[in-house]
Order: structure tokens, then sequence, then C-alpha cells
């Protein structure tokens, strides 16, 4: 609806009258600079006292996020049938064979990772029919697992890491999320990395241990189970040996991945950013003050120098930006070139009659 400084672009002023008097004195350079919503005060608490603390990590037991609940499901599921199915064609599967059931789970385990080290093989049509049903569901939920499980265990502990990196510095819970923040991905990195030395030392201390092999034969199986190579000349052959592999196995790829998969979004967000400081530090010109204003007023605000400013930086594009205009404007009733509680009332109104 049309009232005083309609004119204004729609960033520079709030909606309550109160709270636009209150601001009209205020240096225009800074109104620009806070929105209502703060998603990082929100996220830190007050104790008792009064100070602000932050949220613990929490057990992974704890309060599950959906995707890690479905993620566990899924692998249940899989995992379940795999072992039924390949128990009942034990007698099909040629091999190195130590307990029936755990057999059936560890080579459902490494088909699922695509291992395959050649120790326990399908010989008849039935079960290598199985042997390649499972693997392609095996590989999807391990895209899954990827996507949805590991990388919600791993934001779990990045406070814990941030923490421990700057424990003998002053640093405030609210410096500590905006660093986690800005540095997201890198923190990642250096978890999961810290992660896979773990299971490198465990899995190769458990082979020479256990398994018996050399330094050498322990680290050479290490690496081709880790990287999914499988040759095969080295493998788990004992019964705690494949206890062991049908945790560690699964645990040990995703991890790899994970790391390859951090390292690639790294890279993505260092050219990015690259992107974003060019962009801020390039001095604008007359053809870019023409691209920036939208409605051709001969002049460009804040809004267009902003909205201008976000799509050469690549966060957003002209869709985007036809798209909240079309929800503007349905929105904008009466065709004013603003929005009002009056127009929200009029267009939800509208929608609820069709």
């Amino acid at each position: 609806m049309d009232c005083n400084g309609a004119g204004q672009p729609l960033l520079s002023g709030a909606a309550d009258p109160t709270h636009q008097t209150k601001n009209a004195y205020a240096p225009k350079g800074r109104r620009f600079r806070r929105c209502k919503s703060a998603p990082l005060a929100d996220f830190v608490a007050p104790d008792m006292n009064g100070n602000e603390k932050l949220p613990r990590s929490g057990s992974i037991f704890g309060k599950h996020h959906p995707n890690f609940t479905r993620v566990a499901v899924y692998l249940s599921v899989y995992l379940g049938m795999g072992t039924l199915c390949f128990y009942m064609v034990k007698t099909q599967i040629n091999g190195k064979k130590t307990n029936g059931i755990l057999d059936a789970l560890y080579f459902c385990i490494v088909t699922m990772t695509t291992v395959g080290y050649g120790d326990l093989v399908p010989d008849s049509t039935l079960s290598k029919l199985l042997a390649c049903a499972f693997v392609f569901a095996g590989m999807s939920l391990g895209g899954l697992i990827l996507s949805k499980g590991a990388d919600y265990l791993v934001e779990k502990q990045e406070i814990l890491l941030v923490k421990a990196l700057h424990r003998n510095q002053k640093v405030g819970p609210t410096d500590i999320l905006k660093e986690i923040e800005t540095n997201k991905v890198w923190y990642k990195c250096l978890l999961v990395s810290i992660l896979l030395l773990v299971h490198f030392l465990v899995g190769t201390l458990f082979l020479i241990f256990v398994e018996g092999l050399s330094l050498v034969d322990a680290f050479y199986c290490v690496c081709s189970t880790i990287t999914t190579l499988g040759y095969g000349d080295q493998s788990f052959k004992s019964t705690a040996g494949r206890i062991f592999a049908v945790f560690w196995i699964p645990t040990s790829t995703i991890n790899l991945a994970q790391l390859f998969l951090y390292i690639a979004e790294l890279n993505t967000e260092t050219r990015q950013r690259a992107l974003v400081h060019w962009v801020l530090t390039r001095k604008m010109t007359h053809v870019d003050l023409e691209a920036a204003d939208i409605d051709d007023d001969g002049v460009v605000d804040a809004s267009e120098f902003i909205i201008y400013k976000l799509k050469e930086m690549g966060k957003i594009s002209q869709e985007d930006i036809n798209e909240v205009m079309e929800e503007f404007e349905e929105l904008d009733v009466d065709q004013s070139g603003t929005l009002s509680a009056s127009d929200i009332i009029l267009a939800q109104n509208s929608q609820t009659k069709r």
C-alpha cells in the first residue's frame, strides 16, 4: 500500500512505524548492516549467571537428527536382508569360511563398500545375481551415508575441535561459532583427516597383532581396503578379524570418501572467496552503474547495488531475482510497488478464495 516514503527501497526500512521513527536519525550507511533475525545470537544461550555458553556437542545417541535416523534404518535393513540372503546361499559361496552368519555379514560389508577381497566369492547363478543386486544397493546406501549420516556426525564434533585448537586463547563463544561458520569446510577436512589417521593406525595394529601380518603387509592391506582396491592377497581371515572388519571397513572407506569430498568443497569455497574478494575490491565504472540500475531511473540505491554485487559474486542469478519478483508482485495486490500488512492480508484472502 502507498505510504510516506513509498519511493524508498524495500530494504531501507521496517514495517513498524515506531521503528522507522526511532531510526530516522541513524547514520544512513548503517541501515543495511543488520537484519532482525540473528542466527548466531539465537544459537548462543546464556547460562544461569547471564554469561554466554557454547552448546554441548552431545552424544550421537542423544537427540537423533532425522537424516541420521533414516540412514541408520536403511543400513540396518540392508545389512539384515543381505546377511539373511547370503546366509541362505552360503553353500554357493566359495572361499575361506569361519562362521555362517558372520561370513554372510562380512561378505555383505565387503560387497557394499566395493572392497571385494576375493576371499569369499559367489559360485552359482543365484549367488552372483544377489551379489550384483547388493553391490548397487550398497553403493547407493554408501552415498546416502556419506551425504547425510557421516556429515552429521562430523558436524557434531566441530565445536569440540575448535575449542581444543583455541584452548590457550581467550575466545568467546560467539567468536568460536563465527569462526566455525567462516572456516567450516577447513575444520571438517582437519577432523576427517584425524579420523582417517586413527583408522590407519587401528587397522594396521589389528592386522599385525591379531591376523599375524608383518608391518608392511598390514599397512598394504589397510591401504588396499580403505581405497577399496581389495586385491585379495591380504584380507581378514580369522573370526575376530571379520568381526573387526564388519565395523572398520565401512567407517574407514566412508571416512576417505568424506575427505576427498571436503577437499573438493574446500577448493570450490576458496575459488568462491577469491571471486568475492575481486568483486568487492575492483573499482566501479559507469558501465557497472548502468547495469546495477534495475529500474532505469538514473541512480542506484542500496538494494540495487546489493543485488548487482551478489549477482557478480555468483550468489544469485537473474532467474532467482525473477522468481522473487513474481512472489512480490503477487503479494503487492494494489500494485503500489511496496508491501504492507494490508497487502499481505488481501493476498492471503484472495488465495483462500481460490
